[in-house]
């Protein structure tokens, strides 16, 4: 007789406290997840003529492993879940097939699949769909239901093959391709795969002092780390996983903005400067929350739960179910520095405000409520490199200046002469002697008191250089003036909050803004402050 292993032990054992008494999962979040899973059902390529049967088209007629998996995962818990419309219904079990041949088909020979927008013969983009293929696994085995789980077993067995040897591009990669593993391990064990996990993990966890991954991407990879972090916690028993989450959960409490938007100006990626939220970061925060009865992470789950809550990872994960602890405040009154990514944060209520000391043309950002500015930018026109980009930072009494200094210099003539030529034209530039030369040191200083922000601009040096000042602020609020302040103090208003701005340089020194050498103007709305060297102006925003 063949012994029975721990994990299987579990298993059974998890069985069948489910059929003594199934969870009773949140009402509203079964009902959004039905609806999610109609639309998919109505939207699913059923054509048997169609090389893309099973898949799903995007706007522009691709059809993504990506969507595939997820609507094999979201199938797989309106079958098995007893609270949906669509329990047990034989429709999803043939929509699951489809879907799962559909993958079979675009699986490439060595288990990879194709990121289609990016990556080709791609492991880490594998991971990614590998993980909503072994969730459906998952609880078709926990509901003991071969047939469902038998379904798309050959392709993730392809694929956790693939990943058992794949390489990897960007540092998140790591820990998706390890969690992948871990969770192919338990659905459809190989000692290959724990090997592998092995190795990834050998190489420590990438975080720093300032409680951020190595791509500091704030709304994106963050929580694509943690969620993976966790999850090799809990399968691998490995505990002492969870710290970097809670060190990364922990400085997400200063990132965040009074509406629930999260700062993404420290990203390293595609997210930088876009709107993001605490949607992903809902499985940590949840799990974290319960096991640490930490009510900081509570509150910050309800939050993230509106739209982040997932009824596999409910299905799958019994401890999410349990209670959150009482939510504590998050703070809310603060000015914290972030050494690591040369940033400063201040909240005041439902102010919010972020200052970049890094090297960048976005130099301050401002919420209050739904009134948003995006940037607060400085150009001038010396010799067409008058962009504002910080070269050196240093506290001031109440906040920080920031300092560049530039040099516009002519060029003589080689004595002895040289032969130049197109080639060795600006090789040779540096070497000759200069003259007429020209100097320009522009400084930024931003100090706060009590929700009011002052940043005072300064460009001295050469005299009569036009500049000017852009306050980018979102599309979708109004403002009462025109695109060059000509009045003292103006307002932009957006979802009921205000946001006063001011005092315009009057009389208006010039209309030039879009200054020969600076960024392009951001999308939305941008009001400028103009002037000519030397300049010195505060403005002020409440």
């Amino acid at each position: 007789m063949s012994r029975i292993t721990r994990r299987e032990s579990i298993a059974a054992l998890a069985a069948v406290a489910l059929q003594a008494a199934p969870p009773a999962y949140p009402v509203d979040l079964v009902e959004r997840h039905d609806e999610s899973v109609s639309r998919m059902l109505q939207a699913q390529v059923t054509d048997p003529a169609s090389p893309c049967r099973g898949g799903t088209p995007d706007t522009f007629g691709l059809h993504h492993a990506g969507t595939a998996a997820g609507m094999i995962e979201s199938l797989a818990a309106s079958f098995l879940c007893p609270q949906s419309k669509h329990h047990q219904q034989r429709e999803l079990l043939e929509s699951i097939r489809l879907a799962s041949g559909f993958l079979e088909r675009i699986q490439l020979p060595s288990g990879n699949i194709n990121l289609l927008s990016t990556n080709f013969n791609s492991p880490p983009d594998t991971g990614f769909v590998s993980f909503p293929i072994a969730n459906a696994i998952r609880m078709a085995q926990l509901h003991q239901h071969l047939e469902l789980a038998a379904i798309p077993a050959n392709f993730l067995r392809k694929a956790g093959a693939a990943l058992a040897v794949g390489g990897v591009h960007t540092p998140n990669h790591r820990w998706v391709i390890s969690e992948a593993l871990a969770m192919i391990d338990e659905v459809l064990p190989d000692p290959r795969y724990q090997r592998r996990i092995a190795q990834w993990l050998a190489e420590g966890i990438d975080i720093d002092s300032d409680g951020q991954y190595t791509e500091r991407s704030t709304s994106i990879y963050n929580t694509v780390v943690n969620r993976a972090l966790t999850v090799l916690a809990i399968k691998l028993n490995r505990p002492e996983l969870l710290e970097a989450v809670r060190r990364n959960l922990d400085a997400m409490q200063y990132l965040l903005h009074a509406n629930g938007e999260v700062v993404t100006e420290i990203s390293r990626r595609q997210d930088r400067n876009e709107r993001g939220d605490l949607t992903n970061y809902w499985m940590p925060l949840r799990y974290l929350a319960i096991r640490d009865n930490n009510g900081r992470y509570a509150t910050m789950a309800n939050i993230a739960a509106v739209r982040g809550a997932s009824l596999a990872a409910l299905m799958i994960y019994p401890g999410l179910n349990q209670p959150l602890p009482a939510g504590s405040p998050l703070p809310d009154n603060f000015v914290k520095e972030f050494p690591v990514s040369q940033t400063v944060r201040w909240r005041r209520g439902a102010t919010s405000a972020t200052l970049s000391l890094a090297p960048g043309a976005r130099i301050f950002s401002l919420h209050k409520g739904e009134a948003a500015i995006q940037a607060v930018r400085f150009a001038s026109s010396f010799f067409g490199k008058g962009q504002f980009i910080p070269q050196r930072s240093e506290k001031i009494p109440g906040g920080w200046r920031l300092t560049q200094v530039l040099d516009g210099p002519y060029f003589q003539p080689f004595d002895p002469p040289r032969k130049i030529t197109a080639a060795n034209y600006d090789a040779t530039r540096q070497e000759r002697k200069q003259s007429e030369v020209c100097h320009l040191q522009q400084t930024v200083e931003v100090t706060e008191s009590n929700g009011r922000f002052s940043l005072t601009f300064d460009s001295r040096g050469t005299d009569g250089v036009p500049l000017a000042v852009e306050i980018s602020f979102r599309a979708e609020g109004t403002l009462d003036c025109p695109a060059v302040l000509n009045k003292t103090y103006a307002a932009y208003r957006a979802g009921g909050s205000t946001i006063t701005f001011g005092p315009g340089n009057l009389p208006v020194p010039h209309t030039w803004t879009q200054i020969r050498g600076s960024e392009p103007e951001l999308p939305g709305k941008s009001v400028y402050i103009t002037g000519l060297t030397p300049f010195r102006h505060t403005l002020t925003f409440e």
